[in-house]
């Protein structure tokens, strides 16, 4: 009989036996389908915003286009900082310390709160110059200004919705998250047409109606984390010092180390990272508002076939993250690689789909012949780097599992500035948008590369295992909570 998630999670953290590669696979299937559906439920919910506004018109579209990739740094910055909180809740309850895994949570929704609201008010200050920076037509100045502000406000709802997200998955609860940003898309296309064709507010309509989406599903995502989750609800930590302590809320000094140690060089690879992309749409925004438009619904269909590789990517964060925590060297190892061959088969298959359903896909986002012809060739140049994309995105959510973020940031910053962007400003002036995306194509397969020879040493796991040690068993933890009890009473 085949056991199911939860036990073979079981064994993971408590190492009763071993696993055979039969379970570890079917573990690595189990958590990355439902973590799958949670990403192509965010991309269908980007595409959605894209075919709505694309049917207004290409001036709609390139005014989306324009900031997108800026949003992208922003919630990129956000995820990071959720992510050294998250990873965090992996190492604690492969320890089997459900309690410091949920102090852990705590902290980071109040650092979280923190961290995105000063977000919001540099996206505020910035966004009436933004358009201008990045060298657009004075006629979508004024609707990607607004469209931008709007997304900066919900910056702390994204947030804490990803910090709840996250530590639900690396928990091993992939189920919630999964189905909550289906209902999160579900609820997108609700309010947009609301927004969009109803009250005819066009782009700003658009904003408001993710924003209402988020909010929504926060709400939903902290019910369901902190009131009902078996292994994370808050009520349980009651049981043992008898009332609520909201101090635990203020984040320790070691919590924030570790969280900025994880943390931190993936911020700054997510900002570097779009900040070439912002870059490259610099390259792009003179070629036209056709190669704009195009190049945004490019990426967006784009990305419904790597999401896929990013909803494994999250089963390997936690698989690793707990293996780690349970000080199980040899499963750390065993399924990176296990999710990384995953990854690139799964990946191989989206990216034949996208060469030969190109067209098509295209003709969903807009109407714009011109758009939907440049759009479809340049995804059938990008179909060919979907195998090594895969590489480079596992292997990546293996190594964050793992705590070790730095060198695999530093590997993707030196990929994308050094390769594609390079490559982007040689072939942009004689093919155009065409260029850009082979850059792009070349760049993806050198990274895949880059990744499987950083997997395939043992640095990333050997170090990561000498920190586990620090990481308290349920029993110290709880001798420590009794103890500061027994202190404050006397």
């Amino acid at each position: 009989m085949s056991l199911s998630k939860d036990e073979l999670l079981a064994l993971v953290r408590k190492g009763a036996r071993g696993m055979s590669w039969q379970e570890k696979l079917r573990l690595t299937v189990l958590l990355s389908l439902p973590a799958m559906i949670a990403q192509i439920s965010s991309v269908a919910m980007q595409i959605i915003d894209a075919a709505m506004l694309g049917h207004l018109g290409t001036k709609e579209s390139a005014t989306v286009g324009l900031v997108s990739t800026t949003i992208w740094l922003f919630g990129g910055l956000c995820s990071a900082f959720a992510a050294g909180f998250s990873v965090q809740v992996a190492h604690y309850v492969g320890a089997e310390n459900l309690r410091g895994a949920r102090n852990i949570i705590r902290q980071g929704i109040l650092s979280g709160l923190s961290f995105s609201l000063l977000l919001a008010l540099i996206g505020v200050l910035i966004a009436p110059f933004l358009p201008v920076w990045l060298g657009a037509d004075a006629d979508i100045c004024a609707g990607a200004s607004e469209y931008f502000t709007i997304v900066a406000l919900a910056l702390p709802i994204l947030e804490i919705n990803m910090l709840a997200a996250g530590s639900l998955r690396c928990s091993g609860n992939l189920k919630v998250p999964s189905l909550l940003n289906a209902l999160m898309c579900v609820l997108d296309v609700i309010f947009n047409y609301i927004f969009i064709f109803v009250f005819h507010m066009g782009t700003a309509g658009a904003a408001y109606g993710t924003l209402l989406g988020y909010l929504i599903t926060m709400v939903l995502m902290l019910y369901f984390m902190a009131v009902r989750d078996r292994q994370l609800r808050f009520a349980l930590d009651t049981e043992l010092i008898g009332k609520w302590d909201w101090s635990r809320y203020i984040p320790s000094k070691i919590t924030l180390l570790k969280a900025f140690k994880i943390g931190s060089p993936i911020s700054l690879e997510r900002g570097v990272m779009c900040g070439a992309q912002i870059a490259i749409t610099g390259i792009i925004a003179p070629l036209g508002p056709v190669a704009l438009a195009a190049n945004t619904f490019g990426i967006n269909i784009e990305s419904l076939c790597y999401m896929p590789g990013y909803g494994i990517s999250e089963a390997a964060t936690t698989l690793v993250g707990q293996s780690l925590g349970a000080h199980r060297k040899d499963l750390m190892r065993s399924f990176a690689w296990i999710s990384v061959s995953l990854g690139m088969a799964v990946m191989a298959l989206m990216g034949v789909f996208m060469w030969v359903f190109a067209p098509e896909m295209m003709h969903i986002v807009s109407t714009d012949m011109e758009v939907v012809q440049l759009g479809t060739e340049v995804l059938r140049i990008e179909a060919w780097a979907e195998p090594m994309f895969a590489a480079s995105i596992v292997a990546y959510g293996a190594f964050v599992g793992s705590g070790k973020t730095l060198v695999p940031s530093v590997m993707n910053l030196a990929s994308i500035w050094v390769v594609r962007l390079t490559l982007a400003l040689l072939l942009a002036p004689t093919m155009g948008l065409h260029g850009v995306w082979i850059a792009m194509c070349v760049e993806l397969c050198w990274r895949g590369a880059a990744f499987l020879f950083r997997l395939r040493g043992r640095s990333w796991s050997n170090i990561s295992m000498e920190e586990a040690k620090h990481i308290p068993t349920q029993t110290e933890n709880d001798q420590l909570i009794k103890a500061e009890t027994i202190y404050e009473v006397n």
